[in-house]
């Protein structure tokens, strides 16, 4: 049964055009070309890149974070049964009326009640050092293969595809590099994957899932059906972008608010140049259009189209975002990440502004009452010297 499913899965009708056989990509004559099963040790080196990264956040990511001010730790609320059992079983963001209530029951304050429920829910939430080290490794991850994917690519004829192959071009040799490159992006999609219950849950949650899955499904169909052009461009259009996007939440996270807006400008360009401009118009027409002058269409030519065109329209999903995130910039003068959680910075910063001014207010008391204790002092030292 398996391998009568095998045979009708791999049948040459569905991946290739009617003039090319499988046997057409066989190796021979010292030419070597992809495989199905060279996409195995994808996920065994997915788990080594998930031991990498937990050894990089530990040992590089962290003491960055901590040489940029970055704290660790997560401020615990003050044990409170009543406020725990409201938290745990009634809401975590309790109405005017529910915090009167309250406050009566545990004989505090409203503020206090407030400040208790916005810490008790920033408790639960990921803290920035959390955020900085995820950001940090992605970062350093996208320099590397954005810097491998250049080396491997800066020298090869970029429109070389199967597309040309179909029309009597010489077919083109499987390199090493070429192996290599989707060997980890691949295995970097797959641990993202696989650590999307541990890491920071945003509100585009659902988003990145499908892209993640459309990533190693276009990955690993432009590899069987030999398409290993347009895998290589896609990979390296998509990375170029997503350096600058991580370097900025590093910056964002540790506080440099300046630094941390010129990189999202100069995401914001890459971004837009080549997702919404390279992107449709020179390889969704090299793979959509060009083929069509040439070639009747056919299963995998739809299905590679298909993918690519969920992976647009999430480009026009995460662009609208980021033009909204650029309108806030040049009009309210402030980024921040509107596909995040606006609102745990937010009460996070509410928190700190709330401690420094109760701070400032005990130094203001304890200044007053130093300075009545001096008059006090004073005056009746010179009221004895007269």
């Amino acid at each position: 049964m398996f391998q009568t499913f095998k045979e009708w899965f791999w049948l040459e009708r569905f991946w290739l055009p009617p003039q090319v056989k499988w046997s057409d990509l066989e190796d021979h004559d010292g030419l070597v070309f992809v495989k199905p099963s060279h996409l195995y040790i994808t996920i065994p080196c997915a788990f080594g890149l998930l031991i990498i990264r937990h050894f990089f956040e530990k040992f590089v990511a962290t003491p960055l974070a901590k040489a940029f001010g970055i704290k660790e730790e997560i401020q615990k609320v003050i044990p409170n049964t009543v406020l725990e059992n409201f938290f745990k079983h009634s809401t975590r963001h309790p109405s005017q009326t529910d915090i009167y209530g309250l406050a009566k029951k545990c004989t505090l304050t409203e503020r206090q009640v407030e400040r208790w429920f916005r810490r008790r829910r920033n408790q639960d939430r990921p803290c920035r050092m959390k955020k900085f080290r995820e950001a940090c490794w992605r970062f350093a991850f996208y320099l590397m293969i954005t810097v491998a994917g250049i080396a491997f690519l800066y020298d090869k004829p970029w429109l070389y595809d199967l597309w040309q192959v179909w029309n009597g071009y010489p077919r083109q040799s499987l390199l090493p590099s070429q192996y290599w490159y989707y060997v980890l992006e691949m295995s970097f999609y797959w641990s993202l994957l696989f650590s999307l219950g541990s890491d920071v849950k945003r509100k585009d949650f659902l988003a990145h899932v499908i892209h993640h899955l459309a990533a190693i499904s276009l990955m690993s169909f432009s590899w069987c059906a030999n398409y290993i052009r347009s895998g290589t461009l896609v990979m390296i259009v998509h990375d170029v972008a997503d350096i600058w996007l991580e370097s900025a939440k590093m910056f964002s996270y540790a506080g440099w608010k300046q630094t941390c807006n010129t990189l999202f400008f100069i995401f914001s360009a890459i971004f837009l140049i080549s997702r919404l401009i390279i992107f449709p118009f020179w390889i969704l027409h090299c793979t959509l259009v060009v083929p069509m002058l040439y070639l009747e269409p056919f299963f995998s030519y739809i299905f590679l189209n298909l993918q690519l065109i969920v992976l647009q329209i999430l480009h026009l999903y995460w662009g609208y975002f980021i033009l909204k995130m650029l309108k806030r910039c040049i009009f309210l003068k402030n980024i921040q990440d509107v596909r995040s959680d606006d609102e745990d910075e937010y009460e996070e910063e509410e928190d700190e502004e709330e401690e420094k001014e109760d701070a400032t207010k005990g130094k203001g008391r304890d200044c007053l009452k130093n300075g009545l204790g001096a008059d006090r002092h004073l005056v009746p030292n010179g009221q004895h010297g007269r």
